[in-house]
């Protein structure tokens, strides 16, 4: 497994950004993905998550209604369409990948075993 992500970048505050992930080795049909987020000198926190099945989404307060997970029609690559973007938004986007379901975890960092290079969006004021 090796996620590869792309997007990000430095947008205005209220605008849209989509970040992409996609894995090099076997599709995300059968794993659970999750989004992640890390600001300087601030913990990496949970921010958006995918069930295996797709079925089921789940969000941070802090982004919901604003931030949309998917997967794409081939399965191997999972987005993150963010829109109305705030400055508190800047961070380095990471996804990540769990082999095990997370169950009622999929906020917990350490229930993922894969992650992504990381990206920068940057939201200006």
């Amino acid at each position: 497994v090796q996620l590869v992500q792309s997007g990000g970048g430095l947008v205005q505050a209220g605008g849209s950004l989509r970040l992409s992930c996609t894995n090099s080795g076997r599709t995300f049909g059968n794993y659970a993905m999750g989004w992640f987020r890390q600001a300087p000198g601030k913990e990496r926190e949970f921010v958006a998550a995918i069930s295996r099945s797709g079925d089921s989404t789940y969000y941070a307060d802090s982004v919901k209604g604003r931030f949309t997970i998917s997967r794409g029609n081939a399965k191997n690559t999972v987005y993150l369409q963010m829109n109305a973007l705030k400055p508190e938004d800047t961070a380095v986007y990471y996804c990540a990948l769990a082999r095990q379901d997370p169950g009622s975890y999929y906020h917990v960092p350490y229930k993922y075993d894969y992650w992504g290079q990381g990206t920068q969006v940057t939201v200006s004021s």
